[in-house]
């Protein structure tokens, strides 16, 4: 088992041939027709691609959309569905049709895959996050490469990843993978819109590099659910986790799994973090806020110490005890994120005042943390 708290050891895009372990995400929009189903040539192209990686011996995670795509012409449908149910419809026939087409590619070229369907409760709760690494992790060691898709079939909306680009960048970090590629229809990250002559940005070292970056969806309308929006999400959260991350189009796969100066490289910084934390600070759907005086900014903003009530000054939302909430310093901006354990209800009683006063007045029950250290997350 892999070291979770070192960096990667690829640090510049040169590096991605020499790495022994990525993740490759692919949008349905690389996969399908605009009449939804799958592009056979296309798929295709991007399983011998992919092969001759494996092959050459690096370790390969592939994170595929298409599903739901692939499951809408054989129910007659013209377009993705919008409600959640015949999602899952399409997403329950296009899976099987789906994973067919892989297993014939890539056997093809001599690898074996396999099908890991996942929801983010496996992902953020312990048990199934041990059972995840483990599964994905021997069927690398036995030479399968793993393909991993959300389970739409099972998913509801308060539980989906959103998209693929962030369950790919949360698969980097559970198998702990030297790198993470995102490919899509759009070949790299632009400082304005591309039809205007803006110019590709090649590297992206912090959150600075893309201020003022007009960031845009662009792709082929009704097939997918992310966007460059989501893939810049999804790449500054594997980058913050210590896994550089290339954006590009899947006509550069072979060039930029090569090591060559294609797409966008979002380069890793900090250490890697767990995952629960990963999720906390970038797909947790928050309920609520909890404004704080300048002294409970300080304490939290260390990311050393419990949020207690004495330092709230306001509350905002509906939200009961194990929900994600907003931490913002007196003029609104989030600080933090976190897992209050009181409710909305409970906790305009408790504003201002110490813990001990607390549990004299309402009971033990008011001695805790507003939100635990441990389950606090710096933004």
């Amino acid at each position: 088992m892999r070291a979770n708290s070192q960096p990667s050891a690829i640090v510049e895009r040169s590096q991605l041939p020499q790495a022994s372990r990525i993740v490759v995400k692919v949008g349905s929009s690389s996969l399908t027709t605009v009449g939804g189903g799958i592009s056979e040539s296309a798929l295709s192209t991007l399983v011998q691609r992919l092969s001759a990686v494996r092959n050459a011996g690096t370790e390969l995670i592939l994170v595929s959309s298409g599903a739901i795509a692939a499951g809408l012409a054989p129910l007659g449908l013209s377009r993705r569905p919008r409600d959640l149910a015949t999602q899952q419809a399409a997403a329950s026939v296009g899976q099987g049709l789906l994973m067919a087409r892989y297993t014939q590619a890539f056997a093809a070229h001599g690898v074996a895959t396999g099908q890991v369907l996942l929801t983010a409760d496996d992902l953020i709760r312990r048990q199934q996050y041990a059972n995840a690494f483990r599964a994905l992790n021997r069927l690398l060691a036995l030479g399968v490469v793993p393909i991993v898709n959300e389970n739409d079939t099972v998913a509801t909306h308060e539980i989906r990843f959103g998209d693929n680009d962030r369950l790919a960048a949360l698969v980097a970090h559970l198998v702990k993978a030297d790198a993470l590629v995102l490919l899509s229809d759009v070949d790299a990250l632009y400082d304005g819109p591309p039809s205007e002559g803006a110019s590709r940005i090649p590297l992206v070292e912090s959150a600075a590099d893309l201020r003022g970056v007009r960031i845009g969806s662009v792709g082929k309308a009704g097939l997918g659910t992310g966007g460059m929006v989501t893939k810049v999400e999804a790449a500054t959260m594997s980058a913050e986790s210590g896994i550089p991350t290339l954006v590009t189009c899947t006509d550069n796969a072979e060039l930029a799994l090569s090591g060559a100066d294609v797409g966008t490289w979002f380069k890793a910084r900090g250490g890697r973090r767990s995952t629960r934390m990963l999720w906390l600070a970038h797909l947790a759907t928050t309920q609520g806020r909890l404004r704080l005086d300048d002294g409970a900014v300080s304490a939290v903003a260390s990311g050393l110490r419990s949020l207690l009530p004495a330092g709230i000054t306001g509350i905002y939302g509906s939200f009961e005890a194990g929900d994600a909430v907003e931490i913002t310093d007196a003029q609104g901006t989030v600080i933090a994120r976190g897992l209050v354990n009181y409710s909305s209800e409970e906790l305009p009683q408790m504003l201002g005042r110490g813990t001990r006063e607390l549990a004299q007045d309402l009971g033990e029950h008011f001695e805790r943390a507003v939100v635990h250290v441990d389950d606090l997350v710096v933004v």
